[in-house]
């Protein structure tokens, strides 16, 4: 799990200059497929095997805001594969301010796999399976 990081710009905040909502369900995405693509399975592994992801739960906490300029520590985990699908955690920190970083919110993402020419659902490979359930956190 090698953090990513993410300096807030002005465009993901309100006008109060707190981050929206609804960014974090971008960072979530990014921190998300950027931990697949660590393990080898990123979207352009997947696409080589004619499959693709679609988000099917999203979820996310709110604990504190991240405000403009803020550095932000994305830690992503794959927590479950299964046949047709893989669930990531995503912590989101800020960094820099306190003696240690403070969690401001925290989610997860349930992707479908599905093939990329029909949209229906599609079992991950054999192989790939395998490399993903040696990764996994338990």
């Amino acid at each position: 799990m090698t953090p990513l990081r993410h300096r807030v710009e002005h465009v993901d905040t309100d006008a109060s200059g707190v981050v929206h909502f609804s960014r974090y369900a971008s960072l979530l995405e990014t921190a998300a497929l950027e931990e697949l693509e660590r393990k080898g399975s990123g979207l352009g592994a997947l696409e080589g095997q004619g499959l693709d992801l679609r988000v099917r739960e999203l979820r996310i906490s709110y604990r504190a805001a991240a405000r403009f300029q803020d550095w932000l520590r994305l830690v992503a985990s794959l927590e479950h594969v299964g046949p047709a699908s893989l669930k990531l955690g995503v912590k989101v920190y800020r960094e820099g301010q306190e003696p240690e970083p403070v969690l401001l919110a925290s989610g997860s993402l349930d992707m479908a796999v599905v093939n990329r020419a029909s949209g229906g659902p599609s079992c991950i490979p054999q192989t790939l399976s395998a490399v993903l359930k040696q990764t996994s956190s338990p």
